[in-house]
């Protein structure tokens, strides 16, 4: 699948980030920027001001400015010819400088936006990268709800009818917060992070049987709900009858490969009287205790290790 940016995209996602305004050639918003096929290696997509080898989003700052303000009438013309032309597609003007004649005349006629933006040229260029980042990862649909739980985001699976969204409901009561419900989009955004956001069609809404489609930022608040978060915990619903032959010293922890990133997986059984959102929460807290170095399990052998050799003394 071909993934494609063209500027208004770019425009309106980082509207407010940037503080962008348009100062010339809104007309063309519906150029490309850039597409997934294209796949130079000289390729670079956004930077300050390059005139050999151009990005395709050239940012300039106060001192690209001042170094085209010192530039002879010759000199400064073919530089921003070339500024104007071979792969950039977009120019933006940092911490909203006033901008010259030339520039506004150049981008007219080679038919590239201009425009403005009220931060420096580092804060921009860092912005659009990690967009940029997102936005052409490889992305993986996966069935479930996807949580933010205690800060970490954990993404609850199962068989139909398994509890999962009522688990879910559970959950926001105490505080948690809800990112995706049913269907949540995954991005490799960095060698070991996977980012979890909700399908534009599914934002606020949680289905639960017998009681329908819940809009959950009407009932619980804006802050009951979290636009995305990185998967770092698995938690997998299963019936109590399959979970039966379970270790029930260390439970059932194993590691589930998703986009070549390692995440771990753990099954919590499910039964009547079992109350799933403390099971859940304490799994997320055992989760964060191992990810810093401690192992309840190993703890509680190496005591029972040390009763042993106290006993034979």
């Amino acid at each position: 699948m071909t993934t494609t940016l063209k500027i208004k995209t770019l425009y309106s996602a980082l509207q407010n980030k940037l503080g962008l305004c348009w100062i010339s050639g809104k007309q063309h918003r519906q150029r490309q920027i850039h597409s997934s096929k294209d796949e130079s290696a000289d390729l670079s997509l956004v930077g300050q001001m390059n005139l050999i080898n151009p990005h395709r989003i050239q940012v300039l700052g106060s001192k690209e400015l001042k170094y085209l303000e010192n530039l002879k009438m010759n000199s400064r013309k073919d530089a921003v010819a070339h500024l104007f032309s071979g792969n950039s597609k977009l120019i933006i003007i940092a911490r909203q400088q006033e901008i010259p004649e030339d520039l506004v005349e150049a981008s007219e006629s080679s038919h590239i936006p201009l425009l403005g933006s009220a931060l420096t040229s580092q804060e921009i260029i860092q912005q659009i990268q990690y967009y940029l980042t997102s936005y052409f990862a490889r992305k993986i649909t996966l069935h479930g709800v996807f949580m933010e739980v205690m800060g970490t985001g954990v993404l609850i699976t199962g068989d139909s009818s398994i509890g999962k969204s009522e688990l879910a409901l559970e959950l926001l009561t105490r505080g948690h917060r809800l990112i995706a419900d049913d269907a949540t989009e995954f991005s490799r955004v960095a060698p070991d992070v996977l980012s979890g956001t909700c399908p534009e069609m599914l934002q606020d809404f949680l289905e639960v049987r017998g009681l329908g489609i819940l809009n959950v930022r009407a009932m619980f608040g804006a802050s009951a709900i979290k636009q995305n978060r990185n998967l770092r915990l698995i938690v997998h619903l299963q019936d109590m009858d399959e979970a039966a032959r379970m270790d029930r010293l260390q439970g059932s922890r194993r590691i589930r490969r998703i986009q070549d990133v390692e995440i771990p997986e753990i099954t919590l059984p499910v039964g009547p009287g079992r109350n799933l959102a403390v099971l859940l929460e304490a799994a997320v807290r055992n989760h964060i205790l191992v990810s810093k170095g401690y192992d309840a399990s190993k703890a509680f052998i190496e005591r029972q290790k040390l009763r042993l050799e106290k006993a034979h003394r």
